[in-house]
């Protein structure tokens, strides 16, 4: 293996390679190779030194798999050090992504130059750490406190033409290793020797109060911006000393490893896609509401050209509106431009009556309504229509996809591909293997999701799949809650306390009431043996007519717009609970968040077990990104491991004792417990 720093004398000038692939991080060796490197130009007598990253990369960060070891040196604030202290300038010549480490290592430079690609960052927090080699003391000092809490406190990363203007580097050219040998220098001190920025009280509330709302719950943005204040009213020293030792108390913390346990389940996700697979360019969506025009807009984006079909002509019309539509938001939004807008509709969506003349496309994906006798029509007629190498994908939410494919003349390029809404914009898709799906098939779209942008998490073929089947046990769970003495504004609360996006009766109002009334309705859940059936939804749609936000009531009144507790609602719960002949008691809000989160673990774990999910990750991956679960708890599973599988299992059983029709230790839980294993390597693949 080469050495993952490099360094060539040319002249008077030392060129410092970082050449660590894929990206670059900064890993102990990395470390250890700088300090070598320098010693080396040092040695050499040179009069410049030009440090730049190799590949696409100038440096993309920390490895983060360091975090859960002890930190080794030389440390990277040594590192930083000694660059900033180097007795000749060190330029640096920003070639590609200069994140967290990397733009650390950048800002202890006498001189940045990047290249237009180049992106800067420190995106820190996105992991629950903060910068902790110098950026929250020196970048202040460069750009000022307000644009510093702007990137430090929200992670953001900007464009090299971004950075000039806040005069984060000090010019923009195609090859910035060549300028950053023979350029001049500013005139200025290093970034460590520049005055405090200057107060602003105003842009720290500002920050505050921002992170409070677009970041509930995460401690990283808080410390980070505290940092950034301390930058202008701590000498540099004391500002550093403070900074990592902030830093390496959140390493630590529950959320840095549920955010980097995210982070590696994200990219593992990503990989999904590499891994083979043809590549697609033609397309047919059948169905042009909310749904199908916003697949049909992704597939589009991504050079996809798209045949939208509907049944009549007024079906064609509406689903030529709601793509318009999705281009005028993009326009909007400075996605692109009206004319940008016009020629993508123009050159890659037509719009269909019917099958008859439909082009002979490599992949069709159905979007229409849940009913198993409605989509096993479209799928007869797309078999009849299309090629039989043409990939077909069922988008059903709950419905069986086996049931679906019965007659198709070649199975195996069958699929389900369960979008989130809206489909354009929610970056996770259920990969659905149904009973013949191919490997060629499954791989082939797991490419196109990944060219999507999507994060792709394979499931197999079950009521609901992953996500939809962990929330109605997640349902039942606050159903049996009510009928026993909480309040549906009480489980909300409680359950955005703990940091869900939503509660989960402010969830169905705003889906409707129906559409899960019609799905118990069909799955014959009154009727389950074994199954503990609360009928308070039930009653409230067929009693009240109140079928959510549609409708102006549901679970909740609305007044101007915003869910007020209702107490029609609450009497009919309490007279649910009367007819089941239950007293009704207080519910603590740890109480509804213990038992909420409990029952996602254990249907969790059972999906695990039945090989509905390949691993936790991808359950906790779907959990996050498709129903709202805090993300800096890291997913139900992670969550359960990190609070003690033993306990899990201690709760279930106690909670299997007063219920037995609702609770029940999954074998592979105990399984687990027993062994001492994590239910990542119980289920691993050999």
């Amino acid at each position: 293996m080469s050495d993952p720093v490099f360094c060539v004398i040319e002249g008077d000038i030392a060129r410092i390679t970082i050449d660590n692939p894929p990206v670059n991080v900064t890993s102990q060796a990395v470390r250890a190779g700088l300090m070598a490197a320098l010693d080396t130009a040092e040695t050499a007598g040179v009069a410049r030194v030009a440090l730049t990253g190799a590949g696409r990369a100038f440096v993309a960060g920390a490895d983060a798999k360091e975090f859960d070891r002890p930190p080794m040196p030389p440390h990277l604030p040594d590192v930083v050090a000694r660059i900033e202290g180097f007795p000749v300038p060190v330029v640096a010549a920003i070639n590609g992504a200069a994140l967290g480490g990397g733009l650390e290592l950048a800002l202890a430079c006498a001189a940045r130059i990047a290249a237009p690609t180049a992106t800067l960052g420190l995106p820190e927090v996105t992991l629950g750490v903060v910068p902790g080699a110098g950026g929250t003391q020196r970048l202040p000092r460069l750009i000022g406190l307000a644009p510093a809490l702007a990137l430090i406190a929200e992670g953001r990363v900007i464009s090299a033409a971004e950075a000039l203007r806040l005069g984060l580097v000090d010019g923009i050219v195609d090859d910035p290793v060549v300028v950053a040998a023979t350029c001049a220098l500013p005139d200025r001190p290093a970034t460590g020797s520049r005055p405090m920025p200057v107060d602003d009280p105003a842009a720290l509330d500002k920050a505050r109060k921002l992170a409070a709302r677009r970041l509930p719950g995460q401690t990283a943005p808080v410390a980070a911006i505290d940092l950034v204040a301390a930058a202008a009213r701590l000498p540099l020293a004391e500002g550093l000393a403070q900074e990592r030792a902030t830093f390496l108390a959140l390493k630590t913390s529950d959320q840095a490893a549920a955010l980097r346990h995210l982070f590696f389940a994200e990219r593992a996700a990503a990989a999904l896609g590499r891994k083979g697979g043809d590549l697609l360019d033609s397309a047919v969506v059948v169905g042009g509401g909310t749904m199908g025009a916003a697949i049909a807009y992704a597939l589009a984006g991504v050079g996809v050209s798209v045949a939208l079909v509907e049944t009549d002509a007024a079906g064609a019309d509406r689903a030529r509106s709601n793509v318009a539509r999705l281009y005028a938001e993009a326009v909007v939004r400075g996605k692109t431009t009206a004319i940008q807008a016009e020629a993508t509709q123009a050159a890659r969506h037509t719009f269909h009556v019917g099958y008859d003349a439909l082009p002979p496309a490599q992949i069709a994906i159905e979007a229409v309504f849940e009913d198993l006798a409605v989509k096993r029509q479209v799928f007869a007629a797309l078999d009849a229509a299309l090629p039989e190498t043409t990939i077909l994908a069922t988008n059903t939410s709950y419905l069986d996809p086996d049931r679906i494919a019965e007659g198709l003349r070649a199975p195996g390029r069958f699929l389900g591909l369960h979008f989130f809404s809206p489909a354009h914009l929610m970056k996770l898709v259920e990969v659905i293997r149904a009973r013949d799906t191919s490997a060629e098939t499954l791989s082939t779209v797991l490419h196109l999701a990944a060219r999507l942008g999507k994060i792709p998490v394979r499931a197999g073929v079950c009521d609901g799949f992953i996500g939809n089947r962990i929330l109605t046990r997640y349902r039942q769970t606050c159903d049996v809650m009510l009928i026993e003495g909480a309040l549906p504004a009480q489980i909300d609360a409680a359950m955005r306390g703990f940091g869900m996006a939503m509660g989960p009766y402010e969830v169905q109002d705003l889906s409707g009431l129906d559409i899960a009334y019609a799905n118990r309705k069909r799955l014959g859940w009154a009727r389950k043996p074994g199954f503990r059936y609360i009928p308070i939804a039930d009653r409230i749609v067929e009693e009240t007519g109140r079928l959510g936000r549609k409708t102006g009531a549901g679970w909740y009144d609305y007044e101007d717009g915003k869910p007020v507790s209702s107490s029609r609602i609450n009497q009919l719960v309490a007279a649910e609970s009367a007819r089941a002949g239950l007293l009704r008691r207080l519910f603590s809000d740890e109480e509804i968040i213990t038992r909420a989160t409990t029952s996602m673990i254990e249907e969790g774990a059972r999906l695990l077990e039945e090989g509905i999910a390949d691993t936790p990750a991808d359950i906790d991956l779907v959990m996050v990104h498709g129903y709202g679960f805090p993300r800096w708890r890291g997913g139900p599973m992670h969550y359960a491991e990190r609070l003690g599988l033993a306990g899990i299992l201690g709760r279930i059983d106690s909670f299997a004792a007063a219920d037995p029709l609702s609770w029940g230790v999954p074998a592979l839980l105990r399984k687990a417990t027993t062994t001492g294993r994590s239910l990542t390597d119980l289920t691993r693949k050999p």
